[in-house]
């Protein structure tokens, strides 16, 4: 009885700690978007070559639902998370220093395969912490998430302007001091495995088949948005005002916006159902891209703040819908999400590049804002939160 309390309780020291770990890992990995301006014009590439880049970085999510499985067993799990930061930020901190494109591909692969280790077992720790309030929990780690890419944009941008694109590697300290620390502090975190057997990784679809699909869906449609604001969307700034500043400040506005979004959108679900709040994103998301794109000087601020707003707070939503129908093999359910959404993404990077070099990247977020509302018709699929129920029980 005592255990099942426990479980059911929010524990605010465990869910707080990933959610840092999340912050400081993804400050690294939101250096390549404000850099890239700065890469294409000392590497000599195009827009497509700038979009594989973001491609590249994605490619190990494919391991990711064999990450998964093995992270269900627990016993590697705490180090996936401890050495995230440093396998990350060494990387991305020898970017300016690489001597050709070839090299970039070779740090950004290794950045990738970092991002899979921490991506996939820490929505499962944070779930497992944070009891019947899922939704809250997945606020939290995704905040986290979104504030570093307030941060990293403005950090990677004054630091290269003060230790140049070939010195600001030093910088790569700060990530190796964070795993130190995480280690003594997730060391004693209290976590508990109960997998009796491995489960395959064709039960642990089966299980999230029913919701998985419909948020392949959405994942996709949501993708030409999403993928196509990280990574170009400094260097559409740049091309329209001139400044780097701009572009680094223009992206920070973009998450700072959904780090609020996603503060709202996991309790709220808690309340109201994941598939309402996820319905009223989706539905608002290209309306605001497109209003960015097309409203004048004075406007543009307030639409992008509502982009990131509806566009970001997504994806806490989204893991809580993964991780309440994954009962067996929550890592593994969780590596297929996040395999789907990296790749997606990905993908979307690479064609969006190629249109931004065919049409110009003005021309190409209005596509990608009609191919968002492509993720509506799979709301109408998706099937009732198992624990909605529980939330509504608990209304006033």
């Amino acid at each position: 009885m005592e255990e099942s309390k426990h479980s059911e309780r929010f524990q605010w020291g465990g869910v707080l700690l990933i959610s840092f770990c999340h912050f400081i890992h993804d400050i690294f990995t939101s250096f390549l978007s404000p850099l890239l301006p700065l890469l294409v014009e000392k590497l000599s590439i195009n827009l497509t070559l700038a979009g594989l880049l973001g491609t590249i970085t994605q490619l190990p999510a494919l391991l990711n639902p064999f990450l998964g499985k093995w992270a269900d067993r627990g016993k590697t799990i705490r180090w996936f998370i401890i050495l995230a930061p440093s396998l990350t930020s060494v990387p991305m901190c020898l970017l300016g220093l690489a001597p050709s494109y070839g090299v970039v591909v070779l740090l950004l692969l290794m950045v990738g395969v970092s991002t899979s280790l921490f991506h996939v077992p820490a929505p499962v720790i944070v779930a497992q912490l944070s009891g019947a309030s899922k939704g809250r929990g997945m606020s939290f780690f995704m905040i986290g998430g979104e504030f570093s890419r307030t941060v990293g944009p403005i950090a990677a941008v004054g630091a290269v302007s003060l230790w140049g694109l070939e010195g600001y590697y030093p910088v790569m300290i700060i990530g190796i001091l964070s795993s130190i620390l995480i280690y003594f502090r997730l060391r004693d975190l209290p976590l508990t495995f109960k997998m009796k057997e491995p489960v395959s990784l064709k039960d642990s679809w089966k299980e999230i088949k029913t919701v998985m699909g419909p948020l392949s869906g959405i994942l996709f449609a949501r993708g030409f948005m999403h993928g196509s604001l990280a990574i170009f969307l400094p260097l559409f700034i740049k091309q329209e005002t001139g400044s780097l500043w701009l572009a680094g400040a223009g992206l920070a506005i973009y998450e700072a916006a959904g780090v609020v979004g996603i503060s709202s959108a996991g309790p709220v679900s808690d309340r109201l159902g994941r598939k309402r709040v996820l319905g009223y994103q989706i539905a608002a998301a290209p309306f605001f891209l497109f209003l960015f794109v097309a409203a004048p000087q004075w406007l543009k601020v307030p639409a992008l703040v509502c982009t990131g707003f509806t566009l970001l707070s997504t994806t806490p939503v989204m893991l809580a819908m993964i991780q309440e129908h994954a009962e067996n093999s929550p890592s593994a359910a969780n590596g297929f999400f996040m395999l789907v959404s990296f790749m997606a993404r990905s993908a979307v990077i690479f064609l969006v590049g190629i249109s931004g070099d065919l049409v110009g990247l003005k021309t190409t977020y209005y596509i990608c804002a009609l191919f968002g509302l492509m993720g509506i018709p799979f709301l109408f699929m998706l099937p009732g939160s198992k624990e909605q129920a529980v939330s509504i029980s608990k209304l006033p």
